[in-house]
């Protein structure tokens, strides 16, 4: 937005401080003119000594207010006008020390401003104003840059992941084309399979880009209550699996959207499944309210992992071993998508390795 010019902040701060020093001058200079004007006579006149004739010997000279004014005027400008001086030379100084920090934070945001997330104020000193205004900054960017790293891996690793079904897509056409008899039913399915991953995906991203924007309507909700919903519409693959689900707790109420919380829970468990023994695994599912919120904990049997691998689960597109592509094997996205729900809810995602083997997930929320 266009703004005419202005006087710079360090000028201002310069005339109020000669302001400021010329208003205590004047005050200063006021209080002693009134202090004299106690002890001077309205007019000029002599005093005599004790038996001494009029002018004579002992006689002494009384100046009046007249004769005062003369004598103090010239020394009050005087004054007045190295005040000024002062003030003017002093104030210049001294703001342009105290402004100096910041000239580095301007630059900084500028450099900022043109990309160059990877620069840092890190100014020194004592903690002032001026220091929490840069740490704050510096912190700001810190999270910015790896924001933007962050985005710009998803981004290439969705494009890697909507790529591979319109690639296979094409290779299936290109065969069947080249194919004098093709299987028509067979080509079919397959592309039938192609085409539910990649919407699959298509709708993960946009639950994923939902839960970032938090554009969703808040309302009360019970943790409890979605626990066990989603532990009866995942039942049938729990039983193909050869897994048993089990829900327990009690009530957790909190506050958010219900359709977010829901697919929540339902990615937990449905992990929770897919990544479980080949079978006679195990699944729970409990919840409990904490001095600082509720929780939901979904744990489940499975393989050993190992602690640096847990704790890149829950980054987009993100697999440990045996988490490859099959027919429930998802996109991806699950436990990213948790991570951003709960985020977008006020609420955390921690991921442990189970004792015993498997995944234990806990989702922290506040309390309505």
């Amino acid at each position: 937005m266009a703004r005419p010019p202005g006087p710079s902040v360090r000028l201002r701060l310069t005339l109020s401080y000669a302001g400021f020093v010329l208003v205590a001058g004047a005050g200063l200079l006021a209080v002693v003119w009134v202090f004299l004007l106690r002890y001077v006579p309205d007019e000029a006149g002599s005093t005599s000594g004790p038996g001494a004739p009029d002018g004579g010997f002992g006689s002494t000279f009384m100046p009046g207010r007249s004769d005062l004014w003369d004598a103090f005027a010239p020394k009050a400008a005087l004054m007045m006008g190295l005040l000024l001086v002062v003030g003017l030379a002093g104030g210049w100084v001294l703001a342009g020390r105290m402004l100096a920090p910041l000239d580095r934070i301007t630059a900084a945001t500028r450099s900022a401003g043109s990309g160059a997330l990877d620069h840092r104020i890190r100014l020194s000193g004592r903690n002032d104003e001026f220091r929490e205004l840069a740490d704050a900054f510096d912190a700001m960017l810190e999270r910015l840059e790896r924001h933007v790293a962050e985005q710009q891996r998803f981004a290439a690793n969705a494009s890697h992941e909507l790529r591979t079904p319109l690639a296979i897509t094409q290779t299936l056409l290109d065969v069947a084309a080249k194919d004098p008899d093709p299987d028509v039913d067979l080509l079919v399915e397959r592309l039938r399979t192609v085409n539910t991953r990649a919407i699959d995906l298509t709708e993960a991203l946009l639950v994923l880009s939902r839960a970032d924007q938090r554009s969703f309507e808040r309302g009360p909700v019970d943790l409890s209550l979605l626990a066990e919903e989603a532990a009866e519409v995942l039942l049938p693959l729990a039983e193909e699996r050869g897994v048993t689900i089990t829900t327990a707790g009690e009530a957790a109420a909190t506050s958010g959207s219900r359709a977010l919380l829901l697919q929540l829970i339902t990615n937990l468990l449905h992990n929770a499944i897919v990544h479980n023994l080949p079978s006679g695994g195990s699944a729970w599912v409990t919840t409990r309210t904490t001095s600082s919120g509720v929780a939901l904990v979904v744990e489940n049997t499975g393989d050993r992992l190992d602690r640096l691998l847990v704790d890149t689960l829950a980054e987009p597109f993100r697999r440990g071993s045996g988490r490859l592509h099959d027919d429930h094997g998802g996109v991806g996205l699950g436990l990213a998508i948790v991570q951003r729900i709960a985020a977008a809810h006020d609420g955390t995602l921690s991921l442990d390795p189970r004792p015993g083997g498997g995944l234990v997930a806990t989702m922290s929320l506040p309390r309505r």
